[in-house]
């Protein structure tokens, strides 16, 4: 296994990158190598820097970077060495069998829609999120920024794509799928929301349980929660103040610490060819390190090839 790392994408590139490829390295198989996309002089100079020499790293040279206040779009067509795109290049490729970045989210999207492209009539790739619960496990919830604003049959898509990946990633035999709405009834939500159930309740590819409401979201009630991007970036957003709120009063809580958001990492953008993990700009070395393992766990899934086989290439 071969996972690219954009080690220039984030507020703190390329030092703290670096430090949570290490990190990753002392925890991967000795098997999967890592590939360092960016200025090869600035990598060299970090990995020589600590002292680094280990044949599983290999240094891609990129010497544009996509800066995190650019316009992603305008980035894609006037950098097309930026180590974002370099990356994806060898991803399309299959030169890697990952891309991995703390970079700007915007531009993960676009080079995923133009580069790799989407599995069969896939509209708008979901990114998705893991959503802690009081059992110690996590939920999927996706939208949790990509999409703002989706018809009906978007969220439908974002459904399926989720079951699929919790079926293949957590290991579920059939996942149980549930609509985030103002209330448990069907008759309840907005206009999206009603259209949406009545769409998921007949859907034979999906495990549907119905509408969930904010207050059942740690409860086990579903594996896979659905919604719109708008929704899903403000749940999690407000997760991580509440870690951040906890920690800062020095309160110990299993639930709350996994809203911390170095605990995983890193979120796939499902429904594209290939693997990618997009994580926050700040991401610290342990972050970088939990991206990295989840893009490993994710090549090991198989997801995207159940994708394919159900949405056709």
């Amino acid at each position: 296994m071969n996972i690219a790392v954009d080690v220039m994408g984030g507020d703190y590139a390329p030092k703290v990158a670096i430090e949570g490829v290490l990190l990753a390295l002392s925890e991967l198989p000795s098997s999967v190598k890592l590939t360092l996309v960016g200025r090869e002089d600035e990598i060299s100079a970090a990995l020589n820097e600590r002292g680094v020499s280990d044949d599983r790293i290999i240094i891609q040279h990129a010497q544009d970077v996509v800066e995190m206040h650019e316009h992603p779009t305008k980035a894609f067509s006037q950098k097309p060495n930026s180590s974002i795109s370099v990356g994806f290049k060898l991803l399309k490729a299959g030169q890697v069998d990952a891309i991995c970045s703390a970079g700007n989210t915007g531009a993960m999207m676009v080079n995923s829609l133009f580069i790799l492209k989407t599995y069969g009539n896939i509209q708008r790739p979901p990114i998705a999120g893991f959503f802690p619960m009081k059992d110690g496990k996590s939920s999927l919830m996706l939208d949790i920024g990509a999409n703002a604003d989706c018809k009906p049959e978007v969220l439908v898509q974002f459904a399926e794509l989720g079951s699929l990946y919790a079926k293949l990633y957590f290991g579920i035999e059939s996942p149980k799928v549930a609509l985030l709405n103002i209330g448990e009834e069907e008759t309840k939500g907005s206009a999206v929301a009603l259209a949406t159930h009545q769409l998921l309740k007949v859907n034979d590819k999906i495990n549907f349980v119905g509408n969930i409401e904010g207050r059942d979201l740690f409860e086990g009630v579903a594996d896979v929660v659905v919604t719109e991007g708008f929704t899903g970036n403000v749940i999690f957003k407000m997760g991580e103040s509440f870690y951040e709120y906890a920690n800062s009063k020095n309160i110990k809580d299993p639930l709350i610490d996994r809203m911390n958001y170095e605990v995983v990492g890193g979120s796939p953008i499902i429904g594209v060819k290939g693997n990618v993990i997009v994580a926050h700009g700040i991401s610290s070395p342990v972050a970088i390190k939990n991206m990295i393992l989840l893009a490993q766990r994710q090549v090991e899934s198989g997801v995207n090839a159940k994708i394919a086989e159900v949405f056709g290439d």
